[in-house]
């Protein structure tokens, strides 16, 4: 599993075209329940040297990945034509309560986070991106290598 600065010093293409569509809106994170059922949330992606997110400590998210540090997050697209293009990455959760890295995080998000707030590492061990020019889909895949 690899940082985001890891992420992208390997697969620098990919890693500026997620950073920029995670940055155009809305995000998707998708978990795994507690029954084995997928749970899909909107939230704000944070992309440092880490791939972060924060939530509130009673978000059923933020205890899907305590209990199941898998996730995959994609980004939202604008249209039915597929828009500026998707992207998505996989990996796991990692709850972080160092403060130094909460710091870090906080200082570069797009928003306040409340103190309040849980913030979990996510890394990376697989990306993918498509776009599509003139209707024809583009896909490209990277995935850590062990």
């Amino acid at each position: 599993m690899l940082s985001w600065k890891e992420f992208a010093q390997q697969a620098p293409n990919l890693a500026d075209f997620g950073q920029a569509r995670f940055q155009s809106g809305v995000a998707y994170l998708g978990t795994v329940r507690a029954d084995g059922s997928p749970r899909v949330h909107p939230v704000t992606p944070i992309i440092g040297e880490q791939l972060f997110l924060f939530m509130e400590p009673t978000s059923p998210k933020g205890k899907d990945l305590q209990r199941d540090p898998r996730y995959t997050l994609h980004c939202s697209v604008e249209d039915t034509g597929g828009g500026g293009g998707e992207f998505y990455v996989r990996g796991q959760a990692v709850l972080l309560q160092d403060p130094a890295v909460r710091k870090q995080a906080v200082q570069v998000s797009s928003y306040s986070p409340k103190d309040r707030y849980i913030l979990f590492l996510l890394t990376v061990n697989f990306a993918f991106m498509n776009v599509y020019v003139e209707g024809t889909p583009h896909p490209q895949r990277w995935r850590a290598v062990d």
